[in-house]
């Protein structure tokens, strides 16, 4: 494989090396793990929450991964595949679920050399490779529905290095966080559920993987427009009128039936707490959109004028409830083409700004073809902001564009 720029920037925080030029998985070890692991449990032996922890970590040792992996992590994959799912479950986890994300994982370096392979066509004169997309920097980053699902089974086991991921400002990947919340955490049904959407996000991939894929793009106020909108008088001084907005007492943003660009009030990390003991409205999106949380692989925190939008990622599950009452409930079929998820008044204009493919780089939503614009209210949970406050801010940005 020849030498790339995007790829240098990627491959210190992913399980793969380069050798004869060409990625490959760097321990024969842990592709017989694998191999094994393909044939169901009755040659890998891990048919049970206990022995996938084992193997856990034996594929980390075989890795050589330096960093810790906590007891609670392990025991917490143990707690929920041996005690907290039902023996029909988990019987067809281990016999179906593991064997396909095993296969999933051998295949991952081809994966990602035929993404390479086809990134620089994608759109021409634009990268679309695999890569960090740092602060300060517009880029785009298109993976398929396959190379999301080899990448996320990569944070289930627990093989993405992560030593140098926290002084480049990089979320936490792997799930060994997520699954140590059920241990000694208290009231943690929500966390259970929270991973219960991921569960079944693989129990779907493991039947059909879908043939899409997802753009990752990091969108930045230009430097005349970033200049401008933290000028304090900026909105003072504005006379642009205010767009048509329609208020719905009850809904959810995902649920907006028409289409519409749907933004989120979004920690600076992207993700926020999703892989940790979060459950607000970041969190939950996800949750049942698993694929957003690749995302957080190579995107590093969001400065005041930035935001990240997600165009593609497939919504997987049902839940009712927010926060500690949050739960899994059930299967949930995308019929939408694309799902675009966006990132107080300067926050929301760059969330809210959109880039028409069409004309260049002119921004612009119109309003007359009824694509708008599908919010909620930002920080008005676990934050306590007032609601009419947090829709007008919101309001004056959208109409800005």
């Amino acid at each position: 494989m020849e030498k790339r720029e995007d790829l240098e920037t990627i491959l210190p925080y992913l399980p793969l090396k380069i050798q004869d030029l060409s990625l490959s998985w760097p321990s024969p070890n842990l592709v017989e793990i694998l191999e094994a692991m393909t044939k169901g449990p009755s040659h890998s032996g891990v048919d049970s929450g206990r022995s996938l922890s084992d193997s856990i970590s034996d594929m980390r040792q075989a890795l050589s991964l330096t960093s810790y992996l906590s007891s609670s992590a392990l025991q917490g994959y143990a707690l929920l595949f041996d005690e907290r799912m039902s023996k029909e479950e988990s019987s067809r986890w281990f016999n179906e679920v593991l064997p396909e994300m095993a296969c999933l994982l051998l295949r991952f370096p081809s994966l990602l050399e035929l993404h390479y392979l086809n990134s620089d066509n994608l759109i021409n004169g634009t990268k679309t490779g695999l890569r960090v997309l740092g602060p300060n920097k517009a880029g785009i980053v298109f993976l398929s529905q396959e190379l999301i699902g080899a990448l996320l089974s990569c944070s289930f086991f627990c093989l993405f290095p992560v030593d140098d991921r926290g002084s480049n400002h990089l979320p936490i990947i792997n799930f060994d966080k997520l699954f140590g919340s059920l241990i000694n955490t208290g009231q943690n049904e929500h966390q259970e559920n929270k991973i219960k959407c991921i569960i079944h996000y693989f129990q779907r991939l493991s039947s059909c993987i879908s043939p899409g894929f997802v753009s990752f793009e990091r969108k930045i106020l230009s430097l005349e427009q970033g200049s401008s909108c933290l000028d304090e008088g900026f909105w003072r001084k504005s006379t642009v009128n205010l767009c048509p907005v329609e208020v719905h007492t009850y809904g959810l943003i995902e649920d907006h039936s028409v289409e519409a660009l749907e933004v989120d009030f979004a920690n600076k990390n992207l993700g926020g707490g999703a892989l940790r003991k979060g459950c607000v409205q970041e969190e939950i999106r996800f949750m049942i959109n698993p694929e957003l949380i690749v995302g957080m692989l190579f995107l590093p925190t969001m400065e005041v004028t930035e935001a990240i939008e997600v165009v593609g990622a497939e919504r997987f599950s049902h839940y009712t409830g927010y926060s500690s009452s949050f739960r899994f409930s059930g299967d949930y079929i995308d019929t939408k083409e694309t799902d675009v998820f966006g990132r107080e008044t300067n926050k929301a204009l760059c969330g809210f700004l959109h880039v028409c493919k069409k004309q260049g780089n002119a921004q612009c939503i119109d309003h007359e073809d009824g694509v708008g614009v599908a919010t909620g209210n930002w920080g008005c949970g676990a934050y306590g902001g007032d609601p009419e406050l947090k829709s007008l801010l919101q309001w004056l940005a959208v109409s800005q564009v």
